[in-house]
């Protein structure tokens, strides 16, 4: 039996589309009902369906009356404020081109953005770092625009680009991600293979307003499905979690496995009665991190797998159970095969991840790098780079980035193999393995970690042996007092293996 997953494609997008409209079609029903909590600590900052659609459709006015046109790509500069999803469906509602980007970027890197995009105009809080642009439109000018009347939503093709996001490349280099309208879309399929989300849910996500994983699941799923977003305010520390958790009666807690992390750090025990289950995203989620929270909290948390250039497609969720070692199942709807050099390769073999090029919510493709896409295709399958094996009930575990798999001595490991295997050493606060060049042509297996103080080393070697093959056992230990995590959360191994290198 090969490793393809295909149930049939899902309902086809409608036409004439536009992506804001499809987000906020549920919430006109019921206009007075709450869209958005900014939760702080002794209050919180609402938003009505009405007045957030009233926002969205006064920036897409005030966007155009700037002599901007549909089709035009404008560079989001905006902090963790409730202005940056306004202003980003506002854009889109006008048949704008968004390009969401990070606040912490350097003013260098914003410069090699803008020179690659060309965007028509930067939508910029002055707070925030940013380039030159000949267009600059202020926050407070963005803010004025809320109160002007309705502009009316830009319908079209759902294949024409809606946004652009940038995601590293394996270069180094930033490469810009040209997602359609019809995006959207696609994320009906992780209602119920994910989310399990209902109207009458409220949905917590831990992540900053200006984080794709935030933008998506925190706010325009809900918002998609007429339910409430619950966001922290900036600032918000993990340790408070929890107590918003309880009084906002959340159902549905979003957050990185770094978040239930911290959280844990700081309570055994989580007293939160409304909580239906949790949702993780971002990383590989380890089978310990979530029984602990689950002991912690008594609630589930279901882990889900997607990238910059595909929305979540493989997941786990209410619908039914997965082995602890697995990320989920394609969500119906999806057509996910796991690939070798031939073609699927059999059930329970290793091969990389793939998406099909029908998938609605698969990229148009890297702006201006027709190449690199091709690059991504074989056949009629989309190349994740990451590797995992589909079983016979169609899970699916998650072996790594290929470019994160270790070799040892010609053997093939996953780091995430060996870093869930070390994770429950006590005194141990987290693991990242990577393999490392000790001398030329020789490269090793070693496992940095983060604990108070070092550990005893013989007693990690003891650890290992005992839950791992030897040629997939760590041969060096090398203690740090953190690791290295990227704004998204994700473990950075390859900087783990850089600075080892450098300092050999």
């Amino acid at each position: 039996m090969l490793s393809i997953f295909d149930h049939g494609p899902p309902p086809p997008c409608p036409r004439p589309f536009n992506m804001a409209a499809h987000v906020l079609a549920a919430g006109a029903a019921t206009p007075e009902k709450t869209a958005l909590m900014v939760l702080g600590a002794t209050g919180s900052e609402d938003w009505s369906f009405a007045r957030l659609r009233a926002a969205v459709l006064g920036t897409a006015t005030g966007l155009l009356a700037q002599g901007l046109a549909p089709g035009d790509v404008v560079l989001m500069r905006l902090g963790n404020t409730v202005d940056f999803p306004l202003a980003y469906l506002g854009a889109i509602a006008a048949g704008l081109v968004p390009c969401p980007t990070s606040a912490a970027l350097t003013p260098r890197e914003v410069a090699a953005i803008l020179e690659g995009l060309k965007p028509k105009a930067v939508l910029r809080d002055p707070a925030v770092a940013s380039a030159p642009h000949d267009t600059e439109i202020a926050l407070g000018a963005l803010q004025a625009m809320r109160e002007l009347p309705p502009a009316a939503f830009h319908l079209g093709d759902p294949d024409r680009l809606a946004y652009v996001i940038y995601t590293s490349g394996t270069s180094g280099v930033p490469r810009a991600v040209g997602h359609a309208h019809r995006a959207i879309w696609a994320r009906r399929m992780m209602f119920d293979g994910w989310h399990g989300l209902r109207t009458d849910d409220r949905l917590m996500h831990a992540g900053a307003f200006n984080w794709t994983y935030t933008l998506g699941t925190g706010l325009m799923d809900p918002w998609t499905r007429g339910a409430t977003a619950l966001i922290p305010a900036p600032g918000s520390p993990s340790a408070l979690l929890p107590d918003l958790l309880a009084a906002h009666r959340a159902t549905i807690f979003a957050a990185a496995p770094g978040v239930y992390r911290q959280i844990l750090s700081d309570r055994d025990r989580l007293d939160l009665p409304h909580l239906r289950h949790g949702l993780s995203a971002g990383e590989k989620l380890a089978p310990r991190l979530a029984a602990d929270w689950t002991a912690a909290s008594g609630k589930p948390v279901y882990e889900a797998y997607g990238m910059s250039e595909c929305s979540t497609f493989i997941s786990a969720g209410p619908g039914g159970p997965v082995p602890s070692d697995c990320i989920g199942r394609p969500q119906p709807g999806r057509r996910v095969a796991i690939l070798g050099p031939d073609g699927p390769v059999p059930r329970g073999a290793e091969g990389t991840i793939a998406v099909h090029r029908d998938d609605p919510g698969l990229m148009l493709g890297y702006l201006g790098a027709p190449e690199e896409t091709c690059a991504r295709m074989r056949g009629p399958w989309f190349l994740t780079g990451d590797q995992g094996a589909m079983h016979d009930d169609d899970s699916i575990t998650y072996l790594g980035r290929g470019d994160d798999m270790m070799n040892a001595g010609g053997y093939r490991v996953s780091p995430i193999e060996v870093e869930q295997a070390l994770a429950g050493f006590p005194g141990l606060t987290g693991v990242g393995a990577a393999d490392v060049e000790i001398k030329r042509d020789t490269r090793v297996i070693a496992a940095f970690y983060s604990a108070a103080g070092p550990l005893d080393e013989d007693a990690l070697r003891r650890y290992a042996r005992e839950r791992l093959a030897r040629y997939k056992q760590p041969r060096l230990f090398v203690h740090l007092p953190e690791l290295p995590f990227g704004a998204n959360g994700k473990l950075l191994r390859r900087r783990l293996r850089e600075s080892f290198e450098a300092k050999e």
